[in-house]
């Protein structure tokens, strides 16, 4: 068996042992049209662009691209205006999910204010309940 840095094909255990991800991952990106393996028989042949195109789909789901979006990106690759276009495009999606993360911190560190905003009152509201004979 070839070790996945040298070798030219892959199987799809060799992939999913690779990355991480189960088989059935594997075939649903499949099934989606985001990679398309050689078949030979009833088996999946992995070439470089398959193993490429998954890495850039598992990295695209880490960083939270919806599969639609990653799809985009990754096949601006092959089409006009190529990678100067997919480059440009890809930095704009990730200033857009920055931006959204950016505002999710601050709502979150508005409700982690507000939370403890609420505890010190329901602490101070507990305490004069007590002193009150």
């Amino acid at each position: 068996m070839t070790t996945p840095e040298r070798a030219s094909t892959w199987t799809i255990a060799e992939l999913a042992e690779e990355y991480g991800v189960t088989h059935r991952t594997i075939r649903h990106y499949e099934e989606l049209g985001l990679i398309s393996p050689e078949r030979r028989g009833t088996v999946r042949v992995f070439h470089r662009r398959d193993r490429t195109r998954l890495a850039l789909i598992l990295r695209g789901k880490r960083i939270g691209f919806p599969l639609e979006e990653i799809r985009t990106i990754i096949d601006m690759y092959d089409e006009t205006p190529g990678e100067a276009g997919q480059l440009t495009y890809l930095l704009a999606q990730i200033a857009a999910r920055r931006a959204d993360l950016e505002q999710r911190r601050a709502d979150i560190e508005q409700t982690l204010r507000d939370l403890g905003d609420v505890e010190a009152r329901c602490r101070t509201d507990l305490r004069a309940l007590r002193r009150t004979p």
